[in-house]
């Protein structure tokens, strides 16, 4: 790749023409640093941009769990049907199975330790990105494997629902090690904001916390056991590996895919006879009803990656826009959620959807004890004489014994 540095759209894809011309970059503040401004008039439901990440990585319990993905870009590898019968515990058939996208017959796994991909360019891009450093080869079930034993200790430490992974960092370390110029990536990604703390509102990341020293140094050991490079040294060091987890925990974007999703989707968009569509409709409604009775929440693989353009969106309680994920893949929509105007901060929305109708003082704590920042969005502001109080479902969450529930808890939400 020869991108300049601080070339923040480097990672675009072919619309990367349009999204210049589209936006800019701009210094805000010392305390808020930069963020993505509008240069023309983005209309409601436009794309800003498409982006793919820099690097990006499905979750360890969520591929412990069997939700099947590619390797490389997390793309689905069930039909639709086997994804619908492993969520149900029972057999399913779909109507309409020529509306799943998924073709198996381009699915690969590396001859060495056995990772499937969903095609034979995924395969070569990780390979070459960072799957030689990675590559397990036979050792993939070696439980004393410096990287297996990594990432069971992640997994005791960090549980569904799940937000980060030990493994986005091994990866970029990994791209590092591969790297022909790896100065290149090392700039790259010192470009991601990797502050522990906020000295100046004395804020520090909840995780980086005394009470979790134990468990960050028991990370680091094995982290630089597993992968130490003598030109990443800082980040091996006990500062630098806190710094690089900040990078991952505030940086990090949240990933889904399904190919049940994308069938539904696809069926949506059938031209149907009005009873026919009745019928379809009816079935879809209650499969999903089904699947929430046996299964819950967690339909989706899912993972985290860093988006070079993305991360550069600031927050707001009342975003503008937002990340989707509609290719089935790690491939990022940036999609207005309104009319923006030239001259306009884009902002997207650090915290869920439930989360942003909780109060003032309930979404501020997410976000400094997160992001480091407290937020002053219109939203906020003008909550500001709201009395602090925290929100009702936060209060049924905290029910227990608080200190046991932070100590087991709070190392799953980076």
């Amino acid at each position: 790749m020869a991108a300049p540095m601080c070339d923040v759209f480097a990672f675009c894809m072919e619309a990367a023409g349009q999204a210049r011309r589209a936006l800019e970059l701009r210094h805000i503040s010392s305390a808020k640093g930069k963020g993505l401004f509008a240069t023309r008039k983005i209309r409601k439901g436009e794309t800003i941009f498409v982006e793919k990440p820099v690097v990006s990585v499905q979750f360890l319990w969520n591929a412990l769990y069997k939700y099947k993905a590619c390797d490389h870009c997390l793309r689905a590898l069930e039909t639709a049907e086997e994804n619908a019968q492993r969520l149900l515990g029972r057999s399913q058939p779909l109507p309409h199975p020529e509306q799943c996208g998924i073709h198996k017959d381009l699915h690969q796994l590396c001859p060495r330790c056995q990772v499937p991909y969903c095609s034979p360019e995924c395969r070569q891009a990780a390979w070459d990105q960072y799957h030689q450093v990675l590559c397990l080869g036979r050792s993939r079930e070696d439980p004393n494997h410096p990287l297996n034993r990594l990432q069971d200790a992640w997994r005791n430490i960090h549980y569904p629902p799940e937000t980060s992974s030990i493994m986005l960092m091994a990866r970029m370390v990994a791209t590092v090690k591969q790297a022909k110029d790896k100065d290149w990536w090392i700039k790259l990604f010192s470009q991601f904001c990797s502050k522990t703390a906020n000295e100046e509102e004395e804020i520090v990341h909840k995780l980086l916390g005394d009470k979790f020293k134990g468990q960050l140094e028991v990370l680091r050991v094995l982290f630089t056991e597993a992968l130490y490079e003598e030109c990443l040294s800082r980040w091996f060091s006990p500062e630098g590996f806190r710094s690089l987890f900040a990078l991952v925990g505030t940086n990090g974007q949240g990933m889904g895919t399904s190919s049940l999703s994308q069938w539904v989707h696809a069926c949506d968009a059938l031209e149907l006879p009005p009873q026919e569509r009745e019928h379809l409709d009816a079935f879809i409604d209650q499969l999903y009803k089904d699947i929430e009775k046996e299964t819950g929440e967690f339909l989706n693989c899912e993972g985290s990656g860093l988006f070079m353009l993305q991360s550069c969106c600031n927050h707001s309680c009342i975003p503008n826009a937002e990340a989707s994920f509609p290719d089935n893949n790690f491939t990022l929509h940036l999609t207005a959620l309104e009319d923006i105007q030239p001259g306009e901060e884009i902002c997207i929305s650090y915290l869920d959807c439930c989360q942003r109708e909780r109060s003032r003082h309930s979404r501020h704590k997410v976000l400094r004890e997160n992001y480091l920042f407290t937020c002053s969005c219109p939203k906020c502001l003008a909550q500001a004489d709201d009395p602090d109080v925290t929100s009702e479902e936060e209060e049924e969450e905290g029910e227990g014994d608080p200190d046991d529930a932070e100590l087991e808890d709070e190392m799953t939400d980076v």
